[in-house]
């Protein structure tokens, strides 16, 4: 494929993905942002003993939380203890005023120990979940592996790598083990993406939802080109990072120079 060829494939595409993400969102992605909205957000002190105590955690809840959310606890689990704040009154000793009961009580912060557990502890109705890419990559993974090894980044493959499927480390790009094939292509384009785009001087010119916007855009345009199915995935990854027309459109050239430069590494070599 030559550079201009990629370069329309890149300018159509783009403007494919603009007009998905001003369209608020698929239902799955509307659905996904609600249940997340249910569950509660741990202080980093909780966060660790989550972490001691079930390093694999990746979603938890209380045993009520989780029955509204249409899913039990399954028997013989054990809970992970948390820290919780409890606002406890201490009465006012008697002749100290007329006030009405509990008014001028004194708040005494407390702690104590309540248990969650992890979404793997748990059955029932499945948590909603964003659209993946599918498809059959038909051998461009092994052309875009030679394209990143040419660029001197090593790939390596983890089952411990949080709840990413991918990480960018600056030389480095490290894939959740067994992702199925599609899913492998477009991540790997992705954090590619972050180390051409975001491990330069131009990161510090950049927030969180620029370089989520940037390297998914590319995902979507590289993948898009080699026929993937990609539906609502991309659109709604970036709209989960807060990306929109403007972040998109002031990112237009560095999108589309990425894109066009891996399009044409993976086409001409084959």
């Amino acid at each position: 494929m030559k550079v201009e060829q990629a370069k329309q494939l890149a300018d159509q595409a783009l403007n494919q993905l603009i007009a998905a993400v001003e369209a608020g969102g698929s239902d799955a992605f509307k659905a996904y942002l609600a249940t997340m909205a249910r569950f509660h957000r741990y202080s980093f002190g909780n966060v660790m003993m989550i972490a001691m105590q079930r390093p694999d955690a990746t979603q938890v809840a209380g045993f009520n939380r989780w029955k509204e959310l249409g899913r039990y606890v399954k028997a013989g689990e054990r809970g992970i203890a948390i820290i919780a704040p409890m606002l406890l009154r201490k009465k006012s000793e008697p002749g100290n005023g007329d006030a009405a009961d509990g008014e001028d009580a004194e708040k005494i912060l407390r702690f104590k120990a309540v248990y969650v557990f992890d979404v793997s502890q748990t059955d029932g109705q499945p948590l909603p979940e964003l659209h993946r890419v599918g498809g059959n990559p038909n051998g461009h993974t092994d052309r875009l592996k030679q394209f990143i090894a040419q660029r001197g980044i090593v790939l390596e493959y983890s089952s411990d790598i949080g709840t990413a499927d991918g990480l960018s480390k600056g030389g480095t790009i490290v894939l959740r083990t067994d992702l199925p094939p599609a899913e492998e292509f477009s991540v790997l384009v992705h954090e590619l993406a972050h180390e051409m785009l975001h491990r330069t001087e131009r990161r510090k010119e950049t927030n969180k939802t620029v370089r989520e916007t940037e390297a998914e855009a590319v995902a979507f345009i590289v993948s898009q080109a080699i026929g993937l199915d990609t539906n609502s995935a991309c659109s709604d990854y970036i709209r989960l990072y807060n990306g929109d027309r403007e972040t998109l459109t002031e990112s237009l050239d560095f999108i589309q120079k990425s894109a066009a430069a891996i399009l044409e590494a993976i086409s001409e070599a084959s």
